[in-house]
């Protein structure tokens, strides 16, 4: 297999689903081909997704966390004013409160068709909104090692990122709906342990051989190498409504991913844990976003989820710091003292139980000011 494993290290892409609404209602509209002809070209930047309600914006590898919190917002700012000029809005969340998947269709690109033929009910009740990270890395066994590393990490992101607490018009409980939605998938959430490069390409190899995915891109898990574009892609997290949450959890992965690239330069082993911890710690983010708590692995008691973020932000400030990150990073205590999305989205929906309004407050939220 091929790789792009080149450097330079550490540089950060973001792509974010974004929802395409009716300004009025406030419902999904399944109009991503106007969108796409109103992006005026830039199809690097500007996808579709599964569905025709969705929109997908990628920035383009930057140098460092300043560079793409220029780009981001500025992305979103263009789509806005694209939807805006053909009488539609734009929202970001991790599900749509009160949308059914039955209304949406599917788009009109063979990769997509293909999934629902292959997946049925499980990739047409896909209506769910995700933020994926890319890291640049310089080095493929380096890779495999951060990747491997990063899992750890996972519920961590995925509390602080959790942002979808309704779906289909019902207060689920979660603060994260979007994850349990997404595992019906095959081959998503906390991946595989591979022991390095030469071991990623036998397995993955394996399946291709089997016919049963085309290529390493039909696995979904929450963190996975990405060889064509030499990065290590972290996709848990569910969409931000503030584009600086985006920013800040873009740059405290950027920063874990340096301490774990250093760690591997310095030829240190990683600490194992096991599956079935790692991912009980991804359910008990999902359900209770940082109002909760998780096992501290190394010591096998509970903690409360902000103290464990605060101790890792406190091991990684100096990383931020080399990386030039530090600023976008205090996202992080923003989300920590004033709750997550999920946690903000049940604070207006408790005001008056009305759903409209909390879209209302999604989509104000999304455009930067």
């Amino acid at each position: 297999m091929e790789h792009r494993f080149t450097g330079p290290p550490f540089t950060v892409g973001i792509e974010e689903e974004l929802m395409i609404l009716d300004p009025e209602t406030l419902e999904l509209t399944n109009a991503i081909e106007a969108m796409l002809e109103a992006s005026g070209g830039g199809a690097d930047e500007v996808k579709p997704e599964l569905l025709e309600s969705v929109l997908e914006i990628a920035t383009k590898p930057c140098a460092s966390i300043a560079e793409v919190a220029r780009e981001l917002p500025a992305l979103r700012a263009r789509v806005g004013q694209a939807a805006a000029e053909r009488g539609l809005a734009i929202g970001s969340a991790g599900t749509h409160p009160y949308a059914m998947w039955e209304d949406q269709r599917v788009v009109q690109r063979q990769r997509y068709r293909d999934l629902v033929a292959a997946l049925r009910f499980v990739a047409r009740q896909e209506l769910i909104f995700g933020a994926h990270v890319h890291i640049g890395i310089d080095d493929a066994d380096k890779a495999i090692y951060v990747a491997n590393g990063m899992r750890v990490h996972v519920p961590l992101l995925l509390a602080l990122s959790a942002n979808s607490p309704f779906w289909r018009a019902d207060a689920t409980g979660m603060h994260s709906t979007r994850t349990p939605i997404f595992r019906a998938f095959p081959r998503v959430g906390v991946p595989p342990f591979y022991r390095d490069w030469e071991d990623y390409v036998e397995r993955i190899g394996f399946m291709v051989e089997s016919k049963v995915i085309d290529d390493y891109t039909y696995l979904w898990h929450d963190v996975r190498a990405h060889p064509n574009l030499g990065t290590v892609e972290v996709r848990v997290m569910d969409a931000q409504t503030r584009v600086e949450h985006t920013l800040a959890l873009a740059a405290l992965i950027q920063a874990m991913v340096r301490e774990l690239a250093e760690q591997f330069d310095a030829g240190l082993p990683l600490a194992r844990c096991s599956f079935e911890m790692l991912d009980e710690n991804k359910w008990l983010a999902a359900r209770h976003g940082l109002d909760g708590e998780l096992v501290d692995l190394p010591s096998a008691r509970p903690i409360a989820t902000p103290d464990l973020i605060r101790r890792v932000l406190e091991r990684l400030a100096d990383h931020a710091r080399d990386l030039g990150s530090i600023d976008q990073l205090a996202g992080i205590d923003d989300l920590l003292e004033r709750g997550n999305g999920a946690a903000r989205q049940l604070v207006v929906y408790e005001a008056n139980s009305d759903f409209a309004e909390v879209m209302r407050e999604i989509v104000a939220k999304t455009l930067p000011a």
